[in-house]
């Protein structure tokens, strides 16, 4: 009788070790799909510009920012509240980030690395400029780099940023909420644009620079489409433009030109307006000023910096809606 009972202790013994080891098992198992489902893939750029899979935490809670188009778009998802530090700017719309609990990160163009990596950031947010810090930025967290992209347009460019940075969070049913009325307006804008030549460029240094359809400005040539003669299609103009005379805007006489402020957009000390570098006895020949047609970009900053946010891009076809459409 005793054998027999120690029998069944034994077994029952043996099912109580099989059953915690599954237990264990499973946990274990529950563990690596809990830990799997911490990270995602998203395609991003690397430091030079290419795209790449780029595994970032998902729902990142600690977030530092390097770039004003992607803060932008953060601050439009409504969870600005886990930026805990970025660059600095002078953007109005942006300026609860600025100080208070927000550590400074340094510029969009200089990133303070000390100053990031103290901020322990579970993901980074950086633009342009700053791809030659890339790898340096990476040792310290997944650096997410995104970038309009002038080929494919400002919008489009916004609308798949915007859904690359909600897909984090869960949140890209958000982004066709952000992007509504922007093609509508697009439109508008074109339908007064079509057959009307312009040129396009920004003041800086007491001169003008005009821009091409690959870089700043874009939007003007391209989607809404004047008719950009102020440079040669395959002059590269995608950084500062190239400078040209008063005499080529005469000769070229465009129907609009539109002028962009870089020293009011990056805050020059002691620079001229551009309104008193355009309006010159020359360019006072034109058409385009005889006809109140030269348009002053009332936003430079935006335009200058910001490019590729949700806000942003609302205030640049603002700028052309209120010159151009009233």
């Amino acid at each position: 009788m005793k054998k027999i009972v120690s029998l069944a202790l034994a077994a029952a013994a043996v099912l109580s070790l099989t059953a915690c080891g599954a237990d264990k098992t499973a946990s274990t198992s529950d563990a690596s799909a809990n830990a799997a489902a911490e990270t995602m893939t998203i395609t991003s750029l690397n430091g030079s510009k290419e795209e790449i899979s780029l595994e970032v935490p998902s729902d990142p809670q600690r977030i530092a920012i390097l770039d004003m188009a992607s803060l932008d778009i953060l601050d439009a998802l409504g969870v600005g509240d886990r930026v805990v530090g970025t660059a600095d700017t002078s953007l109005e719309y942006l300026q609860s980030y600025i100080g208070g609990d927000v550590a400074n990160l340094g510029t969009i163009k200089e990133a303070d690395l000390e100053a990031v990596m103290a901020s322990e950031p579970d993901v980074i947010f950086i633009g342009g400029r700053l791809a030659s810090s890339y790898d340096a930025l990476s040792e310290i967290a997944p650096v997410v780099y995104l970038s309009v992209d002038t080929e494919v347009g400002v919008v489009e460019s916004v609308r798949k940023n915007a859904t690359t940075i909600a897909s984090l969070f869960g949140m890209e049913s958000k982004v066709d909420e952000l992007m509504a009325g922007f093609d509508g307006r697009i439109e508008a804008l074109s339908a007064f644009a079509k057959d009307k030549t312009a040129i396009i460029g920004m003041t800086t240094s007491g001169s003008y620079n005009v821009l091409g359809n690959d870089g700043r400005c874009s939007i003007i040539g391209r989607e809404i489409g004047f008719q950009n003669i102020g440079i040669d299609a395959n002059l590269d103009t995608s950084t500062h433009g190239n400078e040209a005379s008063f005499e080529f805007i005469v000769d070229k006489n465009p129907d609009y030109i539109f002028v962009m402020d870089r020293d009011a957009a990056v805050g020059t000390d002691g620079a001229k307006l551009a309104q008193e570098i355009m309006e010159n006895q020359l360019v006072m020949g034109t058409n385009a000023y005889k006809n109140g047609h030269i348009v002053y970009l009332s936003h430079p900053a935006v335009w200058y910096t910001a490019e590729g946010g949700i806000t942003a891009l609302d205030l640049m076809l603002s700028d052309l809606e209120s010159t151009l459409l009233t």
